[in-house]
């Protein structure tokens, strides 16, 4: 099931959980005449083989899978026909549990869901280490994670954002790459999807960690009447939306990559924890925060798995849809 060869030490790990756990349970059995040891014992073993299954799904089952999340938002702020959108952040190509191959299974299901806009949300790159110092093999697999976006087919095109991993990997070679596969890349400025249903426009703000995010540059010339969706790789900017976009669309966070039952998320490299995850309403405006694809810093997923969220987005009359 797992052909990524960074997974060995994890498999390693596990293994010995099961060995624990096994030894656990036999120490239980020749021990269960001991009404003193007993119910000690049981506890150990049930305690061990929750870590063991929970080790399991966070480091080899839950980060391999995919979910679909299917969001509707009805918007006073959205007047044209409805528009439906995919979006994915948090790549993270050539880190474990992604590599090209994956990613180009994941672009086949985005198209099977037949979105009119695909929008990515940055972070295509894995790791922190600038391109200059990374291998030849290395610079290769994040580039062709980038190249295999050139797949995405969608009415209205794609459009892509950058996030802080990008930019210190090399902006300059991402967004190369990314135009390469034909896709337009906003940092502070926008395009204009024109249709029969009405002209959208879509602003692209730059990082909120590696650069200056500017609603007003993001924003400049674009038609006053025309619907507004804005593409940020983090959704901290968001209290600074002006009136008039309805709807904005952030990664970056993972959802924390680990949700811990009773404690929420420790690791959330965000000033606004409230925009941790999923969608977030304020007035006529939407945040959705995706929960990305792969992983940074520790190759674990839990109550987090890698996301495609596909938006619907109309207007908030009866007759709008």
């Amino acid at each position: 099931m797992v052909s990524n060869p960074h997974l060995w030490p994890i498999l390693a790990c596990a293994a010995a959980g099961l060995v624990i756990t096994a030894g656990a349970w036999f120490l239980l059995l020749r021990n269960w005449a001991k009404i003193n040891l007993r119910w000690l014992w049981a506890a150990l073993a049930v305690v061990l083989t929750a870590a063991c299954l929970v080790n399991l799904d966070a480091w080899l089952i839950e980060p391999e899978s995919l979910v679909v999340r299917r969001v509707d938002v009805a918007s006073p702020d959205w007047h044209g026909a409805p528009l439906t959108i995919a979006a994915i952040g948090d790549t993270h190509v050539g880190g474990p549990h992604m590599d090209v191959a994956r990613m180009g299974r994941i672009v086949q299901r985005i198209n099977a869901l037949g979105p009119e806009l695909v929008v990515l949300l940055g972070d295509y790159i894995y790791g922190h280490t600038s391109s200059e110092l990374r291998t030849e093999d290395e610079r290769k697999e994040a580039i062709s994670g980038i190249a295999s976006f050139a797949a995405l087919a969608a009415r209205h095109g794609v459009v892509a954002t950058i996030g802080n991993h990008d930019v210190w990997f090399d902006r300059e070679a991402v967004t190369r790459a990314l135009q390469d596969a034909g896709i337009a890349v906003l940092w502070n400025r926008n395009i204009v999807v024109h249709r029969s249903g009405g002209e959208v426009v879509i602003a692209g703000i730059a990082d909120a960690m590696t650069g200056h995010p500017d609603f007003a540059a993001a924003l400049d010339g674009a038609p006053q009447a025309a619907d507004t969706v804005v593409i940020s790789h983090s959704p901290d900017p968001f209290t600074q939306l002006p009136a008039g976009p309805a709807l904005m669309l952030a990664a970056h966070t993972h959802c924390g990559q680990v949700t811990i039952p009773f404690v929420g998320r420790p690791l959330l490299p965000i000033d606004h924890e409230e925009f941790a995850c999923g969608r977030v309403d304020r007035g006529a405006q939407t945040l959705y925060v995706t929960a990305g694809l792969g992983t940074s810093i520790v190759p674990v997923r839990f109550g987090n798995p890698p996301e495609i969220t596909l938006i619907t987005i109309h207007g908030a009359g009866p007759a709008a849809r």
